[in-house]
Protein backbone atom coordinates (compact mmCIF):
# COMPACT_ATOMS: atom_id res chain seq x y z
CA UNK A 1 0.00 0.00 0.00
CA UNK A 2 2.61 2.37 1.17
CA UNK A 3 4.30 1.45 -2.07
CA UNK A 4 1.29 2.79 -4.16
CA UNK A 5 0.96 6.08 -2.49
CA UNK A 6 4.68 6.57 -3.34
CA UNK A 7 4.17 6.21 -6.94
CA UNK A 8 0.57 8.76 -6.58
CA UNK A 9 2.34 11.19 -4.60
CA UNK A 10 5.40 11.13 -7.43
CA UNK A 11 3.47 10.70 -10.15
CA UNK A 12 1.26 13.98 -8.97
CA UNK A 13 4.60 15.66 -8.62
CA UNK A 14 5.14 14.78 -12.40
CA UNK A 15 1.54 15.49 -13.23
CA UNK A 16 2.29 19.16 -12.14
CA UNK A 17 4.81 19.73 -14.57
CA UNK A 18 2.68 18.39 -17.77
CA UNK A 19 -0.04 20.81 -15.83
CA UNK A 20 2.32 23.83 -16.96
CA UNK A 21 2.57 22.57 -20.28
CA UNK A 22 -0.98 21.68 -20.62
CA UNK A 23 -1.95 24.86 -19.59
CA UNK A 24 -0.06 26.63 -22.56
CA UNK A 25 -1.84 23.99 -25.41
CA UNK A 26 -5.50 25.85 -23.46
CA UNK A 27 -4.19 29.41 -23.77
CA UNK A 28 -2.71 29.27 -27.86
CA UNK A 29 -6.03 26.96 -28.39
CA UNK A 30 -8.32 29.28 -26.57
CA UNK A 31 -7.16 32.45 -28.10
CA UNK A 32 -6.68 30.85 -32.00
CA UNK A 33 -8.12 27.82 -31.98
CA UNK A 34 -4.71 26.45 -33.10
CA UNK A 35 -2.99 23.00 -32.20
CA UNK A 36 0.13 23.96 -31.29
CA UNK A 37 2.47 20.85 -32.18
CA UNK A 38 5.59 22.98 -31.78
CA UNK A 39 4.98 23.25 -28.32
CA UNK A 40 7.24 21.18 -27.43
CA UNK A 41 10.38 22.30 -29.12
CA UNK A 42 9.44 25.98 -27.44
CA UNK A 43 9.83 24.01 -23.95
CA UNK A 44 13.38 22.96 -24.96
CA UNK A 45 14.21 26.33 -26.05
CA UNK A 46 13.31 27.81 -22.62
CA UNK A 47 15.30 25.35 -20.86
CA UNK A 48 18.13 25.51 -23.74
CA UNK A 49 18.87 29.30 -23.00
CA UNK A 50 18.78 28.77 -18.85
CA UNK A 51 21.41 25.95 -19.56
CA UNK A 52 23.66 28.23 -21.67
CA UNK A 53 23.36 31.41 -19.56
CA UNK A 54 22.92 29.97 -15.33
CA UNK A 55 26.84 30.13 -15.17
CA UNK A 56 27.31 33.28 -16.26
CA UNK A 57 24.69 35.10 -14.76
CA UNK A 58 22.88 33.19 -12.47
CA UNK A 59 19.90 30.76 -12.10
CA UNK A 60 17.19 32.97 -11.35
CA UNK A 61 18.48 35.58 -14.39
CA UNK A 62 19.00 32.59 -16.67
CA UNK A 63 15.15 31.83 -15.81
CA UNK A 64 14.41 34.85 -16.69
CA UNK A 65 16.19 35.09 -19.75
CA UNK A 66 14.85 31.45 -20.70
CA UNK A 67 11.19 32.79 -20.16
CA UNK A 68 11.91 35.99 -22.07
CA UNK A 69 13.28 33.98 -25.38
CA UNK A 70 10.62 31.18 -24.83
CA UNK A 71 8.38 34.21 -25.34
CA UNK A 72 9.41 36.14 -27.67
CA UNK A 73 9.98 32.45 -29.67
CA UNK A 74 6.32 31.38 -29.10
CA UNK A 75 5.10 34.94 -30.27
CA UNK A 76 7.18 34.77 -33.47
CA UNK A 77 5.81 31.81 -34.60
CA UNK A 78 2.56 33.27 -34.79
CA UNK A 79 3.11 36.17 -36.20
CA UNK A 80 5.74 35.51 -39.01
CA UNK A 81 4.26 32.31 -39.46
CA UNK A 82 0.32 31.57 -37.92
CA UNK A 83 -0.71 34.81 -38.69
CA UNK A 84 -0.35 34.74 -42.60
CA UNK A 85 -2.43 31.59 -42.54
CA UNK A 86 -5.01 32.77 -39.69
CA UNK A 87 -7.87 31.70 -42.00
CA UNK A 88 -6.60 28.54 -42.76
CA UNK A 89 -8.88 25.26 -41.43
CA UNK A 90 -7.46 23.69 -38.18
CA UNK A 91 -5.76 21.01 -39.95
CA UNK A 92 -3.33 23.18 -41.81
CA UNK A 93 -2.65 25.24 -38.87
CA UNK A 94 -1.64 22.37 -36.93
CA UNK A 95 1.25 21.15 -40.09
CA UNK A 96 2.44 24.15 -39.83
CA UNK A 97 2.85 23.84 -36.22
CA UNK A 98 4.51 20.32 -36.96
CA UNK A 99 6.73 22.12 -39.73
CA UNK A 100 8.12 24.94 -37.20
CA UNK A 101 8.67 22.05 -34.16
CA UNK A 102 10.77 19.44 -36.97
CA UNK A 103 12.77 23.14 -37.91
CA UNK A 104 13.02 24.30 -34.24
CA UNK A 105 13.97 21.12 -32.87
CA UNK A 106 16.81 20.48 -35.55
CA UNK A 107 18.04 23.59 -34.68
CA UNK A 108 18.58 23.34 -30.97
CA UNK A 109 19.58 19.39 -31.58
CA UNK A 110 22.19 21.29 -33.44
CA UNK A 111 23.33 23.69 -30.98
CA UNK A 112 23.42 21.14 -28.00
CA UNK A 113 24.97 18.44 -30.06
CA UNK A 114 25.39 15.26 -27.90
CA UNK A 115 26.18 17.30 -24.55
CA UNK A 116 23.92 17.10 -21.40
CA UNK A 117 23.15 20.89 -20.07
CA UNK A 118 22.35 20.88 -16.29
CA UNK A 119 20.22 24.28 -15.59
CA UNK A 120 21.86 25.08 -12.70
CA UNK A 121 18.70 24.61 -10.20
CA UNK A 122 19.83 25.39 -6.30
CA UNK A 123 17.57 22.58 -5.08
CA UNK A 124 19.88 20.21 -6.97
CA UNK A 125 19.49 16.76 -5.77
CA UNK A 126 17.51 17.54 -2.80
CA UNK A 127 14.47 15.18 -1.61
CA UNK A 128 11.59 15.88 0.55
CA UNK A 129 9.91 12.87 2.35
CA UNK A 130 6.17 13.47 2.53
CA UNK A 131 3.78 10.39 4.46
CA UNK A 132 7.36 8.22 4.64
CA UNK A 133 7.30 9.02 0.26
CA UNK A 134 10.68 10.88 -1.04
CA UNK A 135 10.00 13.15 -3.58
CA UNK A 136 12.20 15.38 -5.54
CA UNK A 137 12.78 18.85 -4.29
CA UNK A 138 12.17 20.32 -7.89
CA UNK A 139 8.67 18.61 -8.58
CA UNK A 140 7.25 19.73 -5.15
CA UNK A 141 8.73 23.48 -6.35
CA UNK A 142 6.98 22.54 -9.53
CA UNK A 143 3.72 21.51 -7.80
CA UNK A 144 3.22 24.64 -5.66
CA UNK A 145 4.53 26.72 -8.85
CA UNK A 146 1.87 25.05 -11.10
CA UNK A 147 -0.62 26.03 -8.55
CA UNK A 148 0.32 29.65 -8.33
CA UNK A 149 0.74 29.95 -11.84
CA UNK A 150 -3.17 29.08 -11.98
CA UNK A 151 -4.37 31.17 -9.55
CA UNK A 152 -2.56 34.25 -11.63
CA UNK A 153 -3.86 33.34 -14.91
CA UNK A 154 -7.88 32.68 -13.43
CA UNK A 155 -7.37 36.32 -11.89
CA UNK A 156 -5.73 37.60 -15.37
CA UNK A 157 -8.89 36.30 -17.06
CA UNK A 158 -11.33 37.26 -14.59
CA UNK A 159 -10.50 40.73 -13.86
CA UNK A 160 -8.33 42.43 -15.77
CA UNK A 161 -9.03 43.85 -19.50
CA UNK A 162 -6.63 41.25 -21.46
CA UNK A 163 -8.32 38.61 -20.34
CA UNK A 164 -12.00 39.63 -20.73
CA UNK A 165 -10.51 40.45 -23.99
CA UNK A 166 -9.34 37.37 -24.69
CA UNK A 167 -12.61 35.52 -23.87
CA UNK A 168 -14.05 37.82 -26.22
CA UNK A 169 -12.11 36.83 -29.17
CA UNK A 170 -12.57 33.10 -27.80
CA UNK A 171 -16.25 33.36 -28.01
CA UNK A 172 -16.88 35.10 -30.47
CA UNK A 173 -13.50 36.62 -32.58
CA UNK A 174 -15.59 38.61 -35.44
CA UNK A 175 -17.87 40.21 -32.56
CA UNK A 176 -15.09 41.02 -31.05
CA UNK A 177 -13.22 42.45 -33.79
CA UNK A 178 -16.40 44.97 -34.72
CA UNK A 179 -16.12 46.02 -31.06
CA UNK A 180 -12.37 47.31 -31.20
CA UNK A 181 -10.40 44.29 -30.32
CA UNK A 182 -7.36 43.75 -31.62
CA UNK A 183 -7.35 39.71 -32.35
CA UNK A 184 -3.76 39.66 -33.66
CA UNK A 185 -2.46 41.43 -30.50
CA UNK A 186 -4.50 38.81 -28.07
CA UNK A 187 -3.12 36.16 -30.47
CA UNK A 188 0.82 37.05 -29.83
CA UNK A 189 -0.06 37.29 -26.39
CA UNK A 190 -1.40 34.19 -25.87
CA UNK A 191 1.61 33.27 -27.68
CA UNK A 192 3.99 34.47 -25.42
CA UNK A 193 2.62 33.56 -22.25
CA UNK A 194 2.17 30.11 -23.65
CA UNK A 195 6.02 30.06 -24.30
CA UNK A 196 6.74 31.95 -20.61
CA UNK A 197 4.85 28.73 -19.15
CA UNK A 198 6.61 25.83 -21.48
CA UNK A 199 9.84 27.47 -20.19
CA UNK A 200 8.76 27.32 -17.09
CA UNK A 201 8.04 23.93 -17.06
CA UNK A 202 10.92 22.71 -19.11
CA UNK A 203 13.42 24.13 -16.12
CA UNK A 204 11.52 21.73 -13.77
CA UNK A 205 11.16 19.12 -16.59
CA UNK A 206 15.54 19.07 -17.07
CA UNK A 207 16.21 19.06 -13.26
CA UNK A 208 16.71 16.12 -10.93
CA UNK A 209 15.79 12.99 -11.45
CA UNK A 210 16.30 14.14 -14.91
CA UNK A 211 19.61 14.11 -16.27
CA UNK A 212 19.52 17.39 -17.70
CA UNK A 213 18.96 19.08 -21.22
CA UNK A 214 18.59 17.34 -24.36
CA UNK A 215 16.80 17.13 -27.54
CA UNK A 216 14.75 14.43 -26.23
CA UNK A 217 13.13 16.66 -23.50
CA UNK A 218 10.74 18.04 -26.26
CA UNK A 219 9.70 14.50 -27.12
CA UNK A 220 8.82 14.03 -23.26
CA UNK A 221 7.53 17.47 -22.89
CA UNK A 222 4.63 16.32 -25.94
CA UNK A 223 3.60 13.79 -23.14
CA UNK A 224 1.74 16.53 -22.13
CA UNK A 225 -0.54 16.47 -24.94
CA UNK A 226 -2.70 13.81 -23.46
CA UNK A 227 -2.78 15.60 -20.38
CA UNK A 228 -4.33 18.94 -22.58
CA UNK A 229 -6.85 16.64 -24.81
CA UNK A 230 -7.77 14.86 -21.42
CA UNK A 231 -8.64 18.01 -19.77
CA UNK A 232 -10.57 19.76 -22.69
CA UNK A 233 -8.92 21.91 -25.51
CA UNK A 234 -10.38 25.44 -23.77
CA UNK A 235 -10.50 24.56 -19.97
CA UNK A 236 -7.83 25.45 -17.84
CA UNK A 237 -9.08 23.46 -14.73
CA UNK A 238 -9.01 20.47 -17.15
CA UNK A 239 -5.40 20.72 -18.30
CA UNK A 240 -4.16 20.53 -13.96
CA UNK A 241 -6.34 17.92 -13.57
CA UNK A 242 -5.21 16.11 -16.66
CA UNK A 243 -1.89 16.83 -15.88
CA UNK A 244 -2.11 15.21 -12.62
CA UNK A 245 -4.22 12.05 -14.22
CA UNK A 246 -1.73 11.57 -16.80
CA UNK A 247 1.28 11.92 -14.62
CA UNK A 248 -0.06 9.50 -11.90
CA UNK A 249 -0.72 7.16 -15.06
CA UNK A 250 2.50 7.59 -15.87
CA UNK A 251 4.05 6.52 -12.33
CA UNK A 252 1.80 3.52 -11.77
CA UNK A 253 2.35 1.92 -15.00
CA UNK A 254 6.09 2.72 -14.62
CA UNK A 255 6.04 1.37 -11.05
CA UNK A 256 4.25 -2.09 -11.41
CA UNK A 257 5.91 -2.29 -15.35
CA UNK A 258 7.25 -6.06 -13.85
CA UNK A 259 4.00 -7.10 -13.06
CA UNK A 260 2.21 -5.84 -16.46
CA UNK A 261 4.83 -6.81 -19.06
CA UNK A 262 2.21 -8.84 -20.53
CA UNK A 263 0.62 -5.25 -21.88
CA UNK A 264 4.64 -4.58 -23.32
CA UNK A 265 7.46 -2.81 -21.76
CA UNK A 266 6.41 0.52 -23.27
CA UNK A 267 3.67 0.87 -21.42
CA UNK A 268 4.17 3.86 -19.28
CA UNK A 269 4.47 5.66 -23.00
CA UNK A 270 1.47 4.14 -24.28
CA UNK A 271 -0.44 4.14 -21.10
CA UNK A 272 -1.60 8.04 -20.96
CA UNK A 273 -2.56 7.88 -24.72
CA UNK A 274 -4.83 5.34 -23.85
CA UNK A 275 -6.51 6.17 -20.74
CA UNK A 276 -6.90 9.65 -22.95
CA UNK A 277 -8.93 7.66 -25.35
CA UNK A 278 -11.01 6.00 -23.55
CA UNK A 279 -12.39 8.90 -21.78
CA UNK A 280 -12.84 10.60 -25.44
CA UNK A 281 -15.45 7.84 -26.23
CA UNK A 282 -17.45 8.73 -23.34
CA UNK A 283 -16.52 12.88 -23.19
CA UNK A 284 -15.31 13.91 -27.25
CA UNK A 285 -15.16 17.09 -25.31
CA UNK A 286 -12.35 15.73 -22.58
CA UNK A 287 -13.45 16.22 -19.14
CA UNK A 288 -13.99 19.87 -18.91
CA UNK A 289 -13.85 21.16 -22.61
CA UNK A 290 -16.78 23.27 -24.31
CA UNK A 291 -18.13 20.89 -26.63
CA UNK A 292 -18.08 24.07 -29.56
CA UNK A 293 -14.60 23.75 -29.79
CA UNK A 294 -14.36 19.68 -30.64
CA UNK A 295 -16.42 20.76 -33.76
CA UNK A 296 -13.47 23.11 -35.36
Amino acid sequence: MSQAVGFVVNGSSLGAIYALIALGFVMIFKATSVMNFAHGSVVVLGAYVVGRTHDTVGFWWAVLLGLAAAAAGAALIDVVVLRRARGADPGTLAILTIGVNTLLSAELTRETGSAILSTGAPWGTSTVHLAGVSIPLSRVVAAVVAVAVVAVLWAVFKFTTWGIAMRAAAEDGDTAALLGIRLNRIAAGAWAIAGALAALAGVFLTSFPSPGITPAVGVTALAAIPAWVLGGFDSFGGAVVGGLVIGIVTALTAGYQEHLLFLGRDLPQVAPYAVMFLVLLVRPSGLFGSTEFTRV
